[in-house]
């Protein structure tokens, strides 16, 4: 789903404050600081009135505002341009890490093989499929380095292949707000057929006529998924049908098909519920029928085998989740009967079936297990991972009739590896482990462990480290702090050869796992949200105050990472606790909380008031406003800080950060560093092409490495 300061210290504090003194040095002398112009107005609700002086940065049309964006820029490259060499050699040395001319391990569906490599020098992917055997003829899909030519952003996503193979929907977002249109591909002639959907999410499914499309549309301005159309292939995008509405907007809606290849499924999912429709693949022209009726804190999800569903959900407390069984026509939660139990002391997270065996997700104590079962019960086990912290889970599984599971494996000091396990005879083949170029790297070097911080209310908060085995474990040790914390979201320990630039640098790479994330269970993720929201931040600066407290590092090195919502934690404990922090980076941070819930033209909002509250409300109101980061910005010093957002993000919008930024310029009282970048081009999810978004990452490690005085 994360004081003691050694007497050594003392006799350290002249050189570490004059390695900051150079730093600071370095940037107090070329530029200044870019000043928003204050035009306040006045937000009035519940009786309390918020003044707001830079609401106006909100237009994006408006040339002052995309000036002052610019300025920022300016700022950032002029105060940063003495480490451009060494922040280009840092993107050469993470990209010569990573295998150019790599492909992922081939999966069958259908008859074919599909594969995703990518090539030398170039961004994109390349999506291809081979017919009946490996050994076969390389078939291209999408050459996306082709396709993205001429475009600052690309993202091709959603391949649906038709069920006879020879059509493939697909779509396709070049500007980074996440609205994608659909197109179809004739993959026996190489025609892109003239059909064009736009402002989809992407993803589509077929039925069983290859003809029939159904995909899901988003609401212009909210960007909600609110509508499921079916498309008939050849006609008119405007003549499309709609089959399906979800009119309240605290819910999205998708559409997907079962994995027997039997039923067309739309989903309505919210924070604390869902619900489905099913209709059989082969008649779209049919009714879609309620599996189950909504009911408010019901969550479930199905899967079909032969002829019942089997049902993840809550249902009847099971805050951790319990698998239940339906027969096809009797799909109500009257007719659920019980298959596997709710445990209080195991998350169950999902199910995968095969025709002889299924298999459950679960975490237990914040680690993940794999169990593998028979129908029959006549044996189940669990596969053995025996690490101290570690990530596995079930991967690209779309085949039904074979006994081969397919799983991943990583930690944070073992690379990714791709695992084929023979469900039957229980032994496992490493199909691909992850490459780590150079020569350099090798898993004895660096150490992996977790630790628990004891939070303010005694709870345990697990933390999750990876450093260099010759990196000393000491107060003036660097220490790089990571954190999520919100949606039920796990951030697990995985493996990164880019965070090696880090480690190798005498780093160490922490990950908090904070309430509000689901590592340690439901109940995890439930006292981390909403009236218990503070939780996530003060498990937080707990884990901060425990690993300087356990010698790992002091305030004078310690560094705090978060991006979006995970931003809005990064904004908390630079306003809560900022003295503990020497450097903090907040990525498309969530800062301006009560402006963006109280705004139902903002996409996302409603959809979220069961996650944040609804501050229309005024209990949530006031409790939200206790820790909005922009409503608590004040008069003190903060640590150094690098914000980032994108011009067209359209989950966290620009002006939250860009607020924020010109609010701490204004109430700071030190002479720290405050940098806004904005990526002019891109979202959300940082700039498209797999190796620059590695220019991103280069930026913000050299922000660090700086800091630190570690650039030469």
């Amino acid at each position: 789903m994360r004081k003691r300061i050694h007497l050594a210290v003392f006799f350290l504090l002249s050189s570490i404050f004059a390695v900051t003194s150079q730093t600071q040095a370095k940037h107090m002398i070329t530029a200044k600081a870019p000043a928003a112009k204050k035009k306040p107005i006045k937000l009035e609700i519940h009786g309390d009135v918020r003044t707001d002086d830079y609401y106006w940065l909100r237009d994006r049309e408006n040339e002052e505002v995309i000036r002052y964006l610019e300025d920022e820029n300016a700022y950032y490259q002029a105060l940063t341009a003495h480490t451009n060499e060494f922040q280009e050699a840092l993107f050469e040395e993470m990209k010569s890490r990573i295998k150019e001319d790599d492909e992922s391990v081939p999966y069958k569906k259908n008859g074919f093989w599909y594969i995703t490599r990518y090539e030398t020098g170039h961004e994109y992917p390349v999506y291809s499929r081979k017919k009946g055997a490996l050994e076969a003829e390389e078939e291209i899909l999408f050459n996306c380095n082709e396709l993205a030519e001429g475009h600052d952003y690309f993202n091709l996503k959603g391949i649906s292949i038709s069920p006879d193979n020879r059509l493939a929907a697909f779509g396709v977002d070049t500007v980074s707000r996440r609205q994608y249109t659909i197109r179809v591909k004739d993959l026996h002639t190489g025609e892109v057929y003239a059909d064009k959907i736009d402002n989809t999410t992407g993803s589509s499914v077929w039925a069983n006529d290859n003809k029939t499309l159904f995909y899901t549309k988003k609401d212009p301005q909210t960007l909600r998924s609110d509508k499921i159309y079916k498309h008939v292939l050849g006609t008119p995008s405007e003549q499309d049908e709609l089959v399906f509405h979800e009119k309240d907007e605290t819910f999205y809606t998708y559409v997907t098909k079962s994995k027997s290849e039997k039923y067309l499924i739309i989903g309505s999912v919210s924070t604390l519920t869902s619900e489905y429709r099913i209709l059989p693949a082969a008649t779209p022209g049919g009714e879609f029928s309620v599996f189950s009726p909504r009911t408010r804190g019901l969550e479930y999800a199905i899967y079909h085998y032969g002829t019942n569903f089997y049902i993840l959900t809550n249902k009847d407390k099971a805050t951790n989740f319990k698998v239940m069984m339906a027969a096809e026509g009797k799909t109500d939660a009257a007719h659920w009967q019980e298959f596997i139990p709710h445990r209080e002391d195991i998350l169950l997270e999902d199910l995968e079936i095969f025709r002889n065996y299924y298999v459950l997700s679960e975490r237990h104590n914040g680690l993940s297990r794999i169990k593998v079962t028979r129908w029959d019960s006549a044996e189940s086990y669990f596969l053995p991972f025996e690490s101290e912290t570690y990530v596995a889970y079930p991967y690209i599984n779309p085949e039904f009739d074979t006994d081969t599971l397919r799983y991943v494996y990583n930690s944070m000091s073992s690379p990714y590896a791709v695992i084929d396990l023979d469900m039957r005879t229980r032994t496992s083949v490493v199909q691909k482990e992850q490459e780590v170029l150079g020569g350099k790297f090798k898993k004895e070097n660096y150490r992996s462990e977790r630790k628990w911080a004891t939070a303010r209310d005694g709870k345990k908060v697990p933390i999750s480290l990876v450093y260099h085995k010759d990196t000393p474990l000491t107060p003036d040790t660097p220490l790089f702090l990571h954190a999520y914390g919100s949606y039920g979201a796990t951030l697990d320990p995985y493996f990164s050869t880019v965070r090696l630039s880090l480690l190798d640098r005498g780093f160490v790479y922490a990950i908090a796992h904070v309430r509000g994330g689901e590592y340690l269970g439901r109940s995890w993720y439930e006292s981390g949200k909403l009236l218990h929201k503070r939780n996530t931040f003060t498990d937080f600066m707990d884990c901060s105050d425990y690993l300087i407290e356990e010698g790992y590092t002091s305030a004078e090195h310690l560094y705090a990472y978060g991006g979006s919502a995970g931003g809005l934690l990064m904004g908390v404990i630079l306003n809560e606790a900022p003295q503990r922090y020497h450097g903090v980076i907040a990525a498309v941070p969530f800062v301006d909380v009560i402006t963006t819930m109280l705004d139902e033209s903002i996409p996302l909002t409603t959809g979220e008031y069961d996650e944040w509250g609804n501050p229309n409300k005024e209990e949530y109101y006031r409790y939200m406003k206790s820790y909005s980061p922009y409503d608590n910005v004040r008069a003190q010093e903060y640590p150094h800080l690098l914000v980032t957002t994108g011009l067209h993000d359209s989950q966290v919008q620009y002006w939250e950060p860009a607020k924020w930024v010109a609010k701490l310029r204004e109430y700071k009282t030190d002479n720290n560093l405050l940098f806004l970048e904005t990526n002019m081009e891109a979202g959300h999810g940082g700039a498209s092409g797999r190796f620059r978004a590695l220019k991103e990452t280069a930026r913000e490690y050299t922000f660090l490495l700086d800091l630190e005085g570690k650039i030469p």
